[in-house]
């Protein structure tokens, strides 16, 4: 059993640095090139259409990893509130980032040349705040796990 659970964690951990990692190089580097090169609608959107196709398999692979991994943990031992609540928060998060991920995945929030809405701007950068958050919050939920088993 704790083979898969290894599996599952790590396949859960690279999803998250693949999505988060991906979304750093997006908006510092990907974004202000495009811009930068001037109109070159076939390039950006190839970039987005293969961006989404990883975006969307790191979202599965997380959500199932995920779920795997809190069924785990919270079978294996008696948790406090400090657990529960940073689970809590690392989970809206994470739903957030989905959310935040299919609004940004439709082809007319896509187009790199015509953001109309401050949110469809600020998007990107709300994404890597977002994916900074889950991952600060998973290290947490590491340490209050750890904490508590060798509290007994």
């Amino acid at each position: 059993m704790l083979g898969i659970y290894w599996l599952m964690r790590t396949a859960h951990v690279l999803a998250g640095a693949t999505w988060v990692g991906g979304s750093i190089m997006y908006l510092v580097v990907v974004i202000p090139a495009l811009r930068l090169g001037g109109p070159a609608p076939k390039v950006g959107a190839a970039i987005a259409a293969q961006f989404k196709r990883l975006t969307n398999l790191c979202m599965g692979i997380l959500l199932l990893s995920g779920g795997y991994l809190i069924f785990d943990r919270l079978t294996q031992t008696t948790l406090g509130w400090p657990y529960l609540l940073t689970l809590f928060l690392k989970i809206a998060a994470a739903l957030a980032m989905f959310a935040l991920a299919l609004y940004m995945g439709q082809s007319n929030v896509r187009k790199l040349a015509k953001r109309s809405t401050r949110f469809s701007q600020v998007a990107p950068q709300v994404m890597v705040g977002l994916g900074v958050l889950v991952f600060v919050l998973g290290a947490l939920l590491n340490l209050l796990f750890e904490l508590t088993i060798a509290a007994k």
